[in-house]
């Protein structure tokens, strides 16, 4: 099937992100735009990959984050991502995580390592997965998702003590 309406494959695209859980933005014309780092930048394109149109791709690999990034946690971003990774189990009612996601932002994360921001309330899937019972635990990933180590900056927020618990 060859796609010429630009409205038609921002729609496909649009369907087939949503599908496999990537989450888009809307602009104010209507028009779903890349997924976006919790700092409100693109995630950095994979320089291998080479371009395509991307009319009729299915093959089309996972994005994933650059190290030294802060993204919204989506399922399939963990294996797709090269680095040190860590899951930041934040909520959003939570002072602690709320002082720890605004350190992340102003300091910036490590060189080389990734952290996934992870609703607390919402994925509980997660939680159970690796044994969160507290927000602001930050669990450390294997490229398969496997845990490493955890810790819970509950009492010291601050980047210092993320980068005090890298494995």
């Amino acid at each position: 099937m060859c796609l010429r309406a630009p409205a038609t494959l921002t729609f496909l695209i649009a369907s087939l992100l949503a599908m496999t859980g990537c989450a888009t933005a809307t602009d104010t014309t209507g028009t779903s735009t890349a997924p976006t780092v919790s700092d409100g930048r693109s995630p950095t394109p994979d320089p291998t990959t080479p371009p395509g149109d991307g009319a009729s791709d299915d093959s089309s690999p996972t994005p994933s984050a650059p190290p030294g990034a802060y993204v919204d946690y989506s399922d399939g971003l963990i294996e797709a991502t090269t680095g040190t990774k860590a899951l930041f189990f934040h909520a959003s009612w939570c002072p602690q995580c709320r002082a720890l996601d605004e350190a992340l932002r102003a300091e910036g994360v490590p060189d080389g390592l990734t952290v996934f921001k992870v609703d607390y309330d919402s994925r509980t899937d997660l939680r159970q997965k690796y044994g969160v019972t507290l927000q602001t635990t930050i669990v450390f990933v294997d490229d398969a998702g496997e845990a490493i180590s955890s810790t819970v900056l509950y009492d010291d927020p601050s980047v210092d003590s993320l980068v005090a618990a890298i494995p």
